[in-house]
């Protein structure tokens, strides 16, 4: 199986609401779409948002960074075409939208589903979180409180450089909703200092963690934190890469590892992270950035075949967009995701 043709398209699905953190503000998910068309007709989709803040790339970015490479990729076999990708320099979002479709096609080829392929027996039942979004303290609230009421009770709370506003907006959302499992995401906008002092307003109140407090780059800071807080500390942007991971857990310098496949490159790359996370015995969550359906299908079989070391899923984006794909794999019934065997 050889590929034929590689061609790409720019997809828009509009969101209900906007999506707002410490990074950027989204109304729209924006993303390409990458098709391998194989010479015996098979045909690999993958995908890649525009995510500047995060991996420093746009639209034109993915598309000129596939059309560089894919004279490379014709005429080889998708596993072949798999060495040459993550050789190269590309971003990390545009080999992440061809990695999907390259393994989508390596499953096809031994004619598994992707989670099959992964190593998963069977199709299981998984749970999300649902993003709040950046806002004021009362509108926080009220998203919260609708997300929960609607049976979203993972709630993961976008918090900015405002650290007062980030201990009221946290402590009114725990006081109204007590059992709902709150992840606090700082998105980089906080310094050690504002992190411990936040940790500190937060002797009385459950949090399953805090996500990337400080800087990408200030890993001392990150480890300082994660010595002393007794809220579990994620990484998110400090890891992209394997030896990012490696770095991150051989230092300590977090308790916990974000996984996306936009940061990493891809399937492929996502499974050598987890499979060296649950070597080292560290739990992770897989995330996403607003991404388009094929991606986040890919996503979820993955986590399907790793829920011994995956401990939280954030892949809500189906459940922000304003009207639901037609492509999606997965039945997103409030906080359960269960696949559609079509």
């Amino acid at each position: 199986m050889k590929i034929r043709s590689i061609k790409t398209k720019l997809q828009t699905i509009p969101l209900k609401t906007p999506f707002i953190t410490a990074l950027r503000r989204v109304e729209n998910v924006e993303f390409v779409r990458v098709f391998l068309m194989c010479e015996n007709g098979e045909v690999g989709i993958g995908e890649a948002p525009a995510t500047k803040a995060i991996t420093g790339e746009d639209l034109d970015d993915i598309v000129h960074s596939i059309e560089c490479i894919q004279e490379s990729l014709l005429q080889t076999s998708p596993a072949e075409a798999l060495e040459i990708l993550h050789a190269s320099s590309i971003g990390s979002s545009a080999k992440a939208a061809l990695d999907i479709a390259l393994v989508s096609l390596l499953a096809g080829g031994k004619k598994q589903k992707l989670f099959e392929y992964f190593g998963a027996k069977e199709a299981c039942i998984l749970q999300t979180d649902i993003t709040v979004s950046l806002k004021n303290q009362k509108m926080m609230l009220e998203d919260s409180v609708k997300f929960y009421e609607e049976g979203m009770d993972i709630l993961k709370v976008k918090l900015g450089s405002d650290i007062a506003h980030a201990i009221q907006v946290t402590h009114s959302i725990s006081k109204r909703l007590p059992d709902a499992k709150l992840i606090i995401d700082a998105n980089q906008a906080w310094s050690v200092q504002d992190s411990l002092k936040f940790i500190q307003a937060m002797q009385n109140v459950k949090i399953e963690l805090i996500e990337q407090p400080v800087e990408a780059k200030d890993m001392e800071g990150l480890k300082a934190i994660t010595q002393i807080s007794h809220i579990p500390i994620l990484a998110d942007e400090a890891v992209f890469t394997l030896e990012d991971a490696k770095k991150v857990i051989e230092t300590k310098s977090a308790d916990m590892i974000n996984i996306k496949l936009m940061k990493c490159g891809g399937l492929s790359q996502a499974v050598a992270i987890l499979d060296y996370a649950k070597k080292m015995g560290v739990k992770c969550m897989l995330g996403s950035m607003l991404e388009g359906p094929y991606s986040i299908n890919a996503a979820l079989h993955l986590a399907m075949a790793y829920t011994d070391v995956i401990a939280y899923i954030d892949l809500d984006s189906p459940l922000l967009y304003k009207e639901v794909s037609q492509e999606l794999e997965f039945m997103f019934d409030a906080k359960e995701i269960r696949y559609i065997d079509s």
